[in-house]
This record gives structure tokens, C-alpha cells and sequence, in this order.
């Protein structure tokens, strides 16, 4: 079985997820959207595959916002065509973060600044917990999703939907791919030790915290790609 999954910039890599799709016998090609020499300036252009010949489409996070374009504007439009064609052709789709933005945008749903942005582990209320297990999360974002038209949502909190499912296709606003190694990668970035403050965190905090949540998180994320691949991704898009 072959997934493509979407990494947008150098540190956001698959994680925890991939690891599971591997152990579940996906072949995993990466394609990367913005390589670490262009993080600053990433509206560069960028070719995306067309949906047929995959068994599965992985979309991970980002820096970015969907609708800046200035930042995304010259490969947002691929991607997005992606996700529609996929959803179409009955594809399953998994969209984490920016990749759940990309998605709800794709199918006609779209994506706004939150009250507030969540950054560190956020416990949310699940009407599904086999599906998506309480928490908590590892989030990191600042935009939420209004998901599209007929979707389901199954996951909440005050600032946003934390998870809606359409037909085959799952968006997740927080990280379930999420490793140490990944944290440390966005807090190397520029801004993020501010970003931490805004939320009253230190990035000693936050790392002494993913230590503590290593078990935690990969049991939640080994549960969440399981369902997903048993449950969502087995149902036909229509």
C-alpha cells in the first residue's frame, strides 16, 4: 500500500504516524514542500501529484496559515487540488494541523484565526474516544478550522474543533505525529520561544513535558492511525 504524505517545511516530519502506517504496511513517499534554505521566503512554486495511484494521503502541519498568501501562495492551490481530487476518487485522507486546514478548505469549509492560540498538551473533549482518545494533545496552532458542509464533528474544545471526519477522510487540528525530536525542530524556529511565552511556557517546560508524554502520546497516536485506517479510511467518500 502506498501513502503520500505532504510535509510542508524541514522539521514537521511524519513521527509517530509513520511509524504506525510502516508497522500497517504503508509505503511512505515524503513530499516536501518548502526545504529548510526557503523557510523564510516559502511562496515558492511546487508541483503536486495527481490523487490516483495512492492508497492513503497524509497532509502534516505547517508555520503557515492556509489563507496568507503571500506565504503559500504559489503551492496551496496544488495541494488543495489534491485533497478535492482524493476526497473524489474515494482516497482516504488524513489532514493534521495545517494539513486538517488544507483539507476543510478543499472540500468547501474554511479556516479562521482562533480566539486564542493553543500551544503545549491540550486535553479535549471526544464524542468518539476509540476514534480520537481524550488526550492530551500536543497542539501548536493558531488558526481553527470551520469544518465543510455535511462533516462530522468529533472532537472539541472552547477554542475549536479538534477533529470532523467526511466520508474517508480525518482532519486533526492537534499533533498526533508529534516526537521529541519534532518539538525541539519548532523551537529552534524563529519566534517560536516568543510564541511559548505568549501561553506563559519556557522551552524547558515544554520539552520536560513530551519526555513525561512519550508512552502517552504513542499509544494515542498508534490508536488514532488504527481506527482511522479500520473505521474512516475503509468507508467509501459518498
Amino acid at each position: 500500500m502506498r501513502a503520500l504524505v505532504i510535509q510542508h517545511d524541514h522539521v514537521t516530519a511524519p513521527g509517530m504516524v509513520g511509524e504506525r502506517l510502516v508497522q500497517r504496511g504503508y509505503e511512505l513517499t515524503v513530499l516536501t514542500v518548502v526545504p529548510e534554505e526557503l523557510h523564510r521566503t516559502p511562496d515558492l512554486h511546487r508541483d503536486f501529484p495527481g490523487a490516483e495511484g495512492w492508497d492513503l494521503v497524509v497532509s502534516l502541519g505547517a508555520p503557515w496559515s492556509v489563507y496568507d498568501r503571500a506565504a503559500v501562495g504559489g503551492w496551496i492551490d496544488g495541494e488543495l487540488a489534491l485533497l478535492r481530487e482524493a476526497h473524489r476518487l474515494d482516497i482516504p485522507v488524513l489532514g493534521i494541523c495545517f494539513g486538517a486546514q488544507a483539507l476543510t478548505t478543499a472540500l468547501g469549509g474554511s479556516v479562521e484565526r482562533a480566539p486564542r492560540p493553543e500551544i503545549g498538551w491540550v486535553e479535549i473533549d471526544s464524542d468518539d474516544p476509540a476514534l480520537v482518545p481524550a488526550g492530551p494533545w500536543m497542539q501548536w496552532h493558531f488558526d481553527r478550522c470551520l469544518p465543510p458542509p455535511g462533516a462530522e464533528v468529533v472532537a472539541r474544545n472552547d477554542v475549536c474543533a479538534q477533529a470532523f471526519r467526511t466520508g474517508n477522510a480525518l482532519g486533526v487540528q492537534f499533533h498526533p505525529e508529534v516526537t521529541l525530536d519534532i518539538v525541539q525542530g519548532w523551537l529552534g524556529l524563529d519566534g517560536a520561544v516568543e510564541q511559548c511565552a505568549e501561553v506563559g511556557l519556557t522551552p524547558e517546560e515544554l520539552t520536560a513535558r513530551c519526555r513525561a508524554m512519550e508512552r502517552v502520546a504513542r499509544d494515542n497516536a498508534y490508536r488514532l492511525v488504527d481506527t482511522f485506517l479500520d473505521r474512516v479510511a475503509a468507508r467509501p467518500a459518498g
